[in-house]
């Protein structure tokens, strides 16, 4: 007894029967290495809002980040980082790492956030503000962030396409 396929079915899995166990095998392992590369390689994410401005634009910049310097710790101070966010973990923030474990972060004085201090960052956290101080919601106002929050370390900047660049490592 023959099989029949339909013009669809022989483009997409070809004449032989096999072929449809053959482009089920091939689509698993693509989608397998496509998990592997967004988990532990790279993923993009939009940053929205005001907290980054200059450094990114409030209406939705594409960012590209990758995994490695937050598995291997090797996220340093100045650093651009998406994390989870401590208030809402369902969300991603984009910051600026300012303090590292054991650094001591001044933190100006403001009507909003009360009177100038200076943390000590605890073991196990990082410090994250963003770069526009006067309208970012951040560390100084929930605090140091466990480091296993941190997703990545943003890198480059695709989107808008006319503003691409590489994400600068800087201390404000």
């Amino acid at each position: 007894m023959s099989t029949r396929f339909s013009r669809a079915g022989r483009w997409l899995f070809g004449s032989h029967p096999q072929s449809l166990q053959e482009t089920a095998t091939t689509v698993l392992k693509y989608g397998c290495l496509a998990y592997v590369v967004r988990t532990y390689g790279v993923g993009a994410t939009f940053c929205v809002g005001p907290s980054m401005l200059p450094t990114f634009n409030s209406f939705g910049d594409i960012v590209l980040f990758e995994h490695v310097s937050a598995y291997t710790n090797r996220i340093q101070a100045g650093d651009v980082v998406i994390a989870r966010s401590p208030q809402n973990p369902g969300n991603l923030v984009c910051k600026r790492v300012l303090g590292l474990e054991g650094d001591f972060v001044k933190v100006a004085a403001s009507t909003y956030l009360g009177p100038a201090r200076t943390v000590q960052v605890p073991a196990g956290h990082v410090w994250l503000q963003g770069d526009n101080a006067l309208n970012s919601t951040d560390s100084r106002s929930y605090g140091p962030v466990p480091y296993a929050l941190i997703e990545g370390r943003a890198f480059l900047k695709v989107w808008p396409a006319t503003q691409a660049s590489w994400v600068k490592r800087q201390l404000s």
